[in-house]
């Protein structure tokens, strides 16, 4: 299942990357997250894991591991899940005119044949929904107020 979402930030990419790579600070706005920790002794670049409580339908369900398998600052990031979820999420960075565009992408899927095909399918605009309303908190904490 691939899902893709993507907003406008007031701020240059270099300023998103940073405040996108405070990995324990990510909760404060991804939908989905309840909690992020470092697995590793490195916090940057390519083997960078970490474990994040997942939310599932609003409750801490699973602890998803994902490590670091393209790192290309301020421009693009790829984890690869490594739990129960499988595939890989992107975020991108462009920059434009008067900040950057922020790009997310996730290509996942559950190793159950069927019954995960026939989940991913009913939760994919749950998830639609959750990235979107993410990016829009992720924008409002960048907006200066």
């Amino acid at each position: 299942m691939r899902v893709e979402a993507d907003v406008l930030l007031p701020v240059e990419p270099h300023e998103a990357w940073a405040r996108l790579l405070a990995w324990e600070r990510q909760p404060t706005w991804m939908q989905d997250a309840a909690r992020v920790r470092v697995l590793t002794s490195h916090r940057e670049g390519n083997g960078v894991r970490v474990a994040v409580k997942t939310r599932v339908l609003g409750i801490p369900l699973f602890t998803e591991t994902l490590e670091v398998v393209t790192w290309d600052p301020p421009r693009r990031l790829r984890l690869a899940h490594r739990g129960l979820v499988r595939g890989i999420g992107e975020w991108a960075l462009e920059p434009t005119g008067a900040g950057s565009r922020f790009r997310w992408m996730e290509d996942v899927r559950l190793p159950m044949p069927v019954l995960g095909e026939v989940a991913l399918m009913i939760y994919r605009p749950i998830m639609r929904r959750l990235m979107r309303r993410s990016l829009g908190e992720f924008r409002m904490q960048l907006t200066p107020h």
